[in-house]
């Protein structure tokens, strides 16, 4: 299994409000990747996001067996919902970190199958040689007026409050988390990012470079400078997976 983990502040903000990696659990041959981009005003952004990606790995580290597909998704969506729990805890006892909040994408990544929770407008993507396929949807304003058929996907790429979350983690004492699973082969990829990556790079465009010849890791530079090139103007953050089978380089 190849992986690829990339962060970049962008070409306007001062400072990287994401977080994220990918862990490897050593009693499996399983990985688990997380994207988290965090809100909440200055610092309190990453405060957020970094609460995400530390228990998320921490627990996922202490984990002492393999999951079954629906053991994976139960993990997912009980440890999400307490990554909901430090969060909001933590914007209750320090000030400066009050109505912090962060979104996240996460995905156990096993020969067999994906096992993916997110909450918010990180997304998650199934890509094969010759297709993409969005595995989330994202918990925002816009995507709820496209669902609803108020405007058109098209009218959502300029929209005003496109960045308005209907759903995020810390930002109340509960939370509802999305949790999905599905299978995979030798060849395929699971690709996660922030925001600061889709509303730059188009499902064709990432298709495009994600298979074309090279590393993962020059797939993921070239990404993270598509996005720059055009505007730049949020934190990037992006992670990808190969099926175990793959060949590296992918």
């Amino acid at each position: 299994m190849d992986w690829l983990f990339k962060t970049d502040v962008g070409r306007v903000r001062d400072h990287n409000e994401d977080n994220g990696g990918v862990y490897v659990n050593s009693h499996s041959d399983s990985v688990l990747g997380v994207v988290a981009d965090g809100m909440g005003g200055h610092k309190s952004g990453d405060v957020a996001s970094a609460i995400a990606c530390k228990v998320l790995e921490d627990e996922w580290l202490a984990a002492s067996s393999s999951f079954t597909e629906r053991e994976a998704v139960t993990w997912l969506s009980s440890t999400i919902t307490r990554v909901n729990e430090e969060i909001f805890k933590k914007s209750k006892e320090d000030m400066s970190c009050y109505g912090m909040g962060t979104t996240v994408v996460a995905a156990i990544c096993t020969e067999e199958y994906v096992a993916v929770g997110h909450v918010g407008d990180s997304r998650a993507y199934l890509i094969t040689d010759d297709s993409i396929h969005l595995k989330t949807d994202d918990h925002s304003l816009v995507n709820e007026l496209v669902k609803n058929g108020q405007i058109s996907e098209e009218e959502a790429e300029n929209h005003p409050r496109k960045n308005v979350l209907l759903r995020a983690l810390g930002t109340e004492a509960g939370i509802t988390v999305e949790v999905s699973s599905f299978s995979w082969r030798q060849g395929e990829l699971v690709f996660l990012c922030s925001d600061g990556l889709s509303n730059k790079v188009s499902d064709a465009d990432l298709l495009r470079m994600m298979t074309k010849e090279g590393s993962l890791s020059d797939k993921g530079e070239r990404l993270v400078h598509m996005a720059n090139e055009r505007g730049g103007e949020d934190n990037i953050t992006i992670a990808a997976i190969t099926h175990p089978s793959s060949p590296r380089g992918s």
